[in-house]
């Protein structure tokens, strides 16, 4: 029975990697369209996304399968719900990746000025939810706490850009009035990759919170012990 659940949670592991992997790839792919306006690479997002979805329902049913087969407790319940959750946040990212793509094909008109791409930090902020999402990743897969606190001070960075990103623009839209609402639509693209920080922030949370259950439970095992070696 160990064994049958062990092997299920390995094909669970192993469909929520290929999650990792594809999502991660729709982030890289969307900056490239965003930054060469290329809208080849914009549709190839696109049509990619539905691979998301049917990636998040395959998850969810074998998230699903697992709880009402082998009726789960303790740690392994835990991991199964954090896995559910991971992986919803993990398609919402994907769906921003999407949203980033549509962009480029719908309202980009050419290639994002230089100096405004500077001011507005949109390579740095694209390194930091790259780097988060990396962080949050690693975070889970080698359960590691410190690399989970490690993307909350980076969700601030990408806040602040975000923040300074509204005043840039409306200067930007002054300038440029004819080209008023591609300024608009990329102001919302922006608030988009904020929230790709927010995700990459709640799986974090997620690891976190997993990862302490974990550890209680071990520290209650271990106190089990001590106190029936001291019986004996």
């Amino acid at each position: 029975m160990v064994k049958h659940i062990d092997n299920e949670l390995k094909a669970l592991n192993d469909s929520l990697e290929q999650m990792w992997t594809l999502v991660f790839r729709q982030i890289n792919k969307s900056k490239e369209a965003l930054f060469d306006c290329n809208r080849s690479l914009a549709r190839e997002v696109i049509a990619r996304e539905k691979m998301c979805n049917a990636l998040e329902l395959k998850i969810d049913s074998q998230c699903e399968n697992f709880i009402a087969l082998n009726n789960p407790v303790a740690i392994d319940l835990r991991l199964v719900l954090a896995v559910l959750k991971i992986n919803n946040n993990l398609e919402r990212i994907g769906d921003f990746a999407e949203s980033v793509a549509t962009f480029v094909l719908k309202d980009m008109s050419s290639k994002i000025d230089p100096e405004l791409a500077k001011k507005l930090r949109l390579e740095q902020m694209f390194d930091c939810i790259e780097n988060m999402f990396e962080l949050a990743q690693s975070a889970f897969e080698q359960e590691d706490s410190k690399k989970a606190e490690a993307v909350f001070g980076i969700d601030n960075l990408v806040d602040e850009i975000n923040h300074d990103a509204i005043g840039i623009l409306a200067e930007q839209i002054r300038l440029e009035p004819g080209r008023c609402e591609e300024y608009m639509s990329l102001n919302h693209v922006i608030r988009k990759l904020e929230r790709i920080g927010d995700r990459c922030n709640n799986i974090a949370e997620e690891t976190v919170f997993y990862l302490d259950a974990k550890v209680l439970k071990h520290s209650a095992s271990k106190a089990v012990e001590t106190e029936q070696d001291t019986q004996s």
